[in-house]
């Protein structure tokens, strides 16, 4: 584990150091050798940018420029992009210890030294991540040297107290892409739940429903995903009051499923074994419930997670069959494949009639259609309530986890309506896939309470490393979500 220290000074035997940068090229000290090796060197100071470079006098040794792009552009999300950066450059090195100077360059009129301080370090702990658990044999050269960052030229006191509940975020975000990581033969729906219990000893009480009590509440849509499976579906519940006492709760609902084959609309072989991560909205909603209570957020909230392994054996759901929701509607399930709303139809209703949130985000890595729209860029943004949809963009643009609303209307609406039943879980084309994906969830929205869907097929798997994520799980919907509820939602009425 990474080992994070604030310092007031730089120390005299460091080996390592990294300052920031900005496009002007400016160092925030005065050293000829450096000051000529960037007008040599092809470096624009851009963001994300970083140049490495052996300091002939030695002390130190080496040196880590990064850019941060724009002196009067720079945010808290660059410069976690440049801690980030930063770590990663210095673990290709045999650097054990490295110091970067928080100092930032004149023109920075939107962060201070304490913020760049608190949010290099954030980004240097989500960059360090790593899910090598399974590996029993490792190359010395693939081994991390770097174990200890001190962050340097801020008060210590301040940047300390500005850290912490970032570090409770980073340990959460790096909890859901543990849970993310896992393989589906070791996190499967039981499992997962008691992963997911684990939040207790943060302050988080958390139930959990198996299939004979969920057979009584009547969640037929969630239940007939899980069907063709030898593991048990389950219902998690987890409850966080840090509000109003009697305030109602705000809503965090994540599709769970564990492992994803399509059931008898079974997927191509090329590429199934990604669907280990077809829990990443569940995950998501974990890793934001054990943030809001490691980190004492001011507000009442709930998290559900419908938790599923969708196979095809000889008991599996089949296409055409037609199920009950929780609320009493009917389905007709023309593909199998299509089933992570059939976990969110129930999880949303149960939510609904148990706590009567304030406001509802569900996550869910529903559909390929919103690959195909938005790439690995943007999450797809769905909603029937413009304030919650502005205020979730808004948390996307502060934090880098962006969104992009999407469409909804009558128009799409009637293209699920259905012969035989209430409705059916998908169009009779593939046109709009995501939309319709999306008001097949809103059938199951009491009285307009304000929902917002977050399709994240598209950004919850990287398959490259980023400044601030290794290749692979990227816990994405935590920093969006805890920044929405404290912008908007904590010590709040």
């Amino acid at each position: 584990m990474l080992s994070i220290t604030f310092a007031p000074k730089t120390a005299a035997t460091v080996t390592a150091r990294a300052y920031l940068v900005a496009d002007d090229l400016s160092l925030p000290v005065t050293d000829k050798y450096l000051s000529a090796a960037l007008k040599v060197a092809n470096f624009k100071g851009k963001k994300g940018e970083t140049l490495t470079l052996v300091h002939p006098s030695g002390n130190p040794a080496l040196v880590i420029i990064a850019g941060i792009g724009k002196a009067d552009a720079v945010a808290a999300a660059g410069l976690e992009e440049a801690g980030g950066s930063i770590f990663a450059a210095g673990l290709v090195t045999k650097a054990a210890q490295l110091e970067i100077i928080a100092t930032l360059p004149k023109g920075c009129k939107k962060v201070d030294v304490t913020t760049s301080a608190a949010h290099l370090a954030f980004g240097a702990q989500l960059r360090s991540y790593r899910f090598d658990k399974y590996r029993t044999k490792m190359r010395e050269d693939e081994k991390p040297k770097l174990k200890a960052i001190s962050i340097v030229g801020a008060d210590v006191t301040k940047a300390k107290k500005a850290h912490t509940p970032l570090s409770a975020i980073a340990d959460s975000i790096n909890f859901a892409r543990d849970l993310v990581s896992e393989p589906a033969n070791i996190l499967y729906p039981a499992t997962l739940a008691a992963e997911a219990r684990k939040l207790s000893k943060v302050g988080v009480k958390v139930e959990v429903l198996g299939e004979a009590e969920m057979k009584k509440l009547g969640m037929g849509s969630l239940l007939g995903v899980g069907q063709g499976s030898v593991r048990e579906s389950q219902l998690v519940i987890m409850q966080y009051y840090g509000g109003k006492k009697g305030g109602k709760p705000i809503a965090l609902i994540g599709k769970g499923v564990t492992f994803d084959t399509g059931g008898i609309s079974i997927k191509p072989a090329q590429g199934m074994e990604e669907m280990k991560w077809d829990m990443g909205g569940s995950a998501a909603v974990i890793g934001t419930m054990r943030a809001l209570a490691a980190r004492g957020a001011k507000v009442n909230a709930v998290g559900i997670v419908g938790l599923v392994e969708n196979m095809p054996d000889g008991n599996a759901q089949r296409p055409g069959d037609v199920v009950t929701s929780m609320s009493g509607q009917t389905i007709e399930v023309l593909n199998t494949d299509a089933e992570g709303r059939l976990v969110l139809a129930d999880a949303l209703w149960y939510t609904q009639e148990r706590f009567k949130p304030s406001a509802i985000v569900d996550l869910a890595t529903l559909t390929g259609a919103i690959i195909i729209s938005l790439g690995s860029h943007k999450a797809g943004l769905f909603s029937n309530n413009d304030k919650i949809s502005a205020q979730l963009s808004a948390a996307g643009d502060a934090t880098g986890e962006k969104i992009w609303r999407m469409p909804m209307g009558e128009e799409y609406d009637v293209m699920i309506n259905c012969d035989i039943a209430d409705m059916k879980n998908i169009s009779d084309g593939r046109e709009a896939g995501s939309t319709t994906a999306a008001q097949f969830l809103q059938r199951f929205i009491q009285n307009d309470t304000p929902w917002a869907h977050l399709d994240i097929a598209g950004v919850a798997w990287s398959k490259k490393a980023t400044a601030i994520c290794p290749r692979g799980a990227v816990g994405w919907g935590v920093r969006l979500l805890n920044n929405w509820i404290a912008a908007n939602y904590e010590g709040k009425k």
